[in-house]
């Protein structure tokens, strides 16, 4: 992997005071965002956050993307340890073809029908970065942050001994509520 690095540099946010490091892989960004603590932790917490731009950053209703970032950068804060920021926008379709999966979501189809309708996999994500990232920020034992089984077993496929899964769980609304039933009933999610 040809994977260029940042210099470190700090975050003051409304959660919280962090310290940050960005990768870029080919054409994609990603950014682990430490607790001020972080290299002091023997056993971090950690949250692999996809990226979504429509949740995490216009608020959409649509997901639960943004209340599971806020509460991982609220918990990081507070407890110690990492968010690894994974700029996959739309499970790795893009975000064009993520509104034109919203459009088909719109007239019936679950996320998983309309990524397959667009021609995609169900989840088009790639986490080789993220063991590059582990293994730059010397990260051999973690407490995950996730629903997602796919998570879980990637962590667990790498030499990172999984200690705990924590649950990110968030408020269910009437327009995210078929969403969730989804990644819970078709993908395993772990709600």
């Amino acid at each position: 992997m040809n994977i260029q690095q940042s210099n470190i540099a700090n975050l003051p946010t409304k959660y919280g005071k962090f310290r940050i490091k960005a990768y870029k892989d080919n054409n994609q960004e990603h950014l682990a965002i430490m607790s001020l603590d972080f290299e002091q932790i023997e056993v971090p917490y950690v949250r692999i956050h996809s990226e979504c731009l429509t949740g995490d950053t216009l608020g959409s209703l649509k997901c639960d993307c943004q209340n599971q970032l806020e509460l991982a950068l609220k918990f990081i804060s507070k407890e110690g340890g990492l968010i690894i920021y994974h700029r996959q926008e739309g499970r790795n379709i893009g975000l064009l073809n993520k509104v034109n999966a919203y459009a088909l979501q719109d007239q019936g189809r679950n996320t998983i029908e309309a990524n397959l309708e667009l021609g995609f996999k169900e989840d088009e994500r790639d986490y080789k970065v993220i063991k590059y990232i582990f293994d730059d920020l010397k990260i051999n034992k973690l407490k995950l942050i996730t629903n997602n089984p796919k998570k879980i077993d990637y962590v667990k496929s790498l030499n990172v001994e999984l200690i705990e899964r924590i649950p990110s769980i968030t408020k269910v609304n009437k327009y995210n509520k078929y969403y969730l039933n989804t990644k819970k009933d078709k993908m395993g999610h772990l709600l």
